[in-house]
This record gives structure tokens, sequence and C-alpha cells, in this order.
């Protein structure tokens, strides 16, 4: 018996051991490398490998980082709510009121097109509408709404948070709509049995029954939307930064010790952020 058990151990570390090296090569040994660059001193023309703080004391004495990290915060909260109340809609939509599984998928499979084409492409599609002499102004001003066309639909935070929407509304909508397809609908039935009026019912039946994919979709949301940097620089117009833009600079310059240290940040960032959420639902339930 004891022989038996130690095979069975053996099977199970040779099964898990080549994932367990991927993650390794793959994973665990890049941020290694990374946290290690970000103790080195680099100068105009070279990198000395060296253990020293300065590039983490030059990070938290600019006021600038401070600035960085607050717009990086300001666009994924932002976003992160528009996206959630979009996503739960459409979810919402799909699960409860089209009764057709065919048209379900359908349906679904449509709010897929567009992520056939490129994220650059479908961001950069906002320049034209959104321009002085975009669709949106021209409309605007034929319509007899404005006067002159308005300066703030694009390079601004508002064509920003638009775009970051427009790419990740789907990282939302589905795992909502994977939660809410797995809510027992005899459960809907007994509270509306039990005298709960619709309000009633998505209060304290769904919503909290969807939590566990409303905190899959935040977690993606966030994540992207803090580790995104081509979009802020293209629809901000070079106005605005976050911290990926940040690094993106620091790599240009060739200051690669100063980019990892950032990196190291963002990442503890995004972990400290993800570790919160993760304690105010069970995600295991969805995996």
């Amino acid at each position: 018996m004891k022989k038996l058990l130690e095979n069975r151990n053996l099977s199970g570390w040779l099964m898990v051991s080549p994932l367990a090296v991927v993650l390794l090569v793959f994973l665990l040994m890049p941020i290694i490398l990374i946290v290690i660059v970000s103790f080195w001193r680099a100068t105009e023309f070279s990198i000395i490998p060296a253990f020293e703080f300065d590039n983490y004391e030059f990070l938290f004495g600019s006021s600038v980082t401070y600035k960085v990290f607050y717009n990086t915060f300001k666009y994924a909260l932002i976003t992160w709510a528009f996206t959630l109340v979009i996503g739960f809609t459409v979810a919402y939509y799909l699960a409860f009121h089209i009764r057709s599984l065919t048209w379900q998928v359908a349906l679904f499979l449509v709010c897929t097109i567009p992520f056939l084409t490129s994220n650059i492409i479908r961001m950069i599609s906002w320049i034209p509408f959104l321009g002085r002499n975009g669709i949106a102004n021209t409309t605007l001003m034929s319509w007899g709404v404005i006067d002159e066309p308005l300066e703030w639909l694009l390079f601004s935070d508002f064509s920003v948070i638009l775009a970051f929407v427009h790419l990740y509304t789907l990282f939302m909508v589905v795992p909502i709509f994977n939660t809410m397809m797995r809510i027992d609908k005899s459960l809907i039935e007994a509270a509306r049995d039990a005298g709960a009026n619709g309000a009633q019912i998505l209060w304290n039946v769904i919503i909290p029954l969807t939590k566990p994919g409303i905190m899959i979709g935040t977690i993606f949301v966030v994540t992207l939307v803090m580790g995104d940097f081509i979009t802020v620089r293209f629809m901000s117009g070079s106005q605005s930064a976050n911290v990926g833009r940040l690094i993106s600079n620091d790599i240009a310059l060739l200051q690669y010790p100063s980019a990892s240290a950032t990196a190291i940040v963002l990442l503890a960032s995004v972990l400290i952020t993800i570790g919160i959420l993760l304690r105010f639902v069970d995600i295991r339930k969805e995996l």
C-alpha cells in the first residue's frame, strides 16, 4: 500500500513537472531577472551591475511618479466602473431575456466580432471619429447642438477612457455571462413567488450569485488597463501618461534599471490590488 502511494505521488510530480518547468523558465525567471536589474546602475553609455537603491530612491522621490500612478489607478477605476455597468447589463440581457440558446450564442458572438481585429486598429479608429473635424463634431454642428468643435473629445482623458472601455468591456461580459448562466432559474422563480419584485430579485439573488464572475472580470480589466500604455499614448496625444508609458520611455532611453524598478513597483501594485479584490469573494467556485 505504501509503495502504491509512493508511485502515485511520483506520477503526480511527473505530470506537473512540464508545466512547472514552463512556469519557472517563462514566468519566474524573467521576474527574478527584472528584480536583479532594478538594483543596477545605468549611465548614458552602459549598465553597471551593482546592488544599489538609487532607482527606487529616485522613483519614490519624484512627484512625477505619484502623478503617473494616480493617472494609472484613475484610468483603471473609471474604466472598471463603465465596463462593469455595460458588461453586467449585456450579460443580464443575454442570460435572462434571451430564452433561446441559439440566439444567446449568436448574440454573444456578435459581441466578440470587434475582437477579431487588432486592439491598435480598434483604438485608432476612434481618432477620425472624435477629431476636431471628425464625424462626431461634424454631426453635432450640423444638428445645431454645438457652434464650434468640442476640443475635449480627442486627446484627453475622455478619449483614453472611451478607448479603454471599448477595448476591455468583453473581458467583463464573458465571466459575468458565464456565472449568470449557472444560476438556477428556480431560485428566481422562488423569489418571485415569495413576492420579490424585479429590483429585489436583482439585488438579493442575481448580484450575490454573480459576484465570482464580477470579480474575475474586475481582475481582467484592472490588470489590463494598468499595464496598457499604447492606448494612453495615442488617445491622449502624449499629453497624459500612466506607469506603462513611464516604463516605455525609460526603455526607449536605454534606462533598463530604472524601467525595471518601475515595473517591479507596478507589479507589486497590481498584486496588492488583486489580493484585496480576492478577499471579497472566493473565485475558486468558477475555476
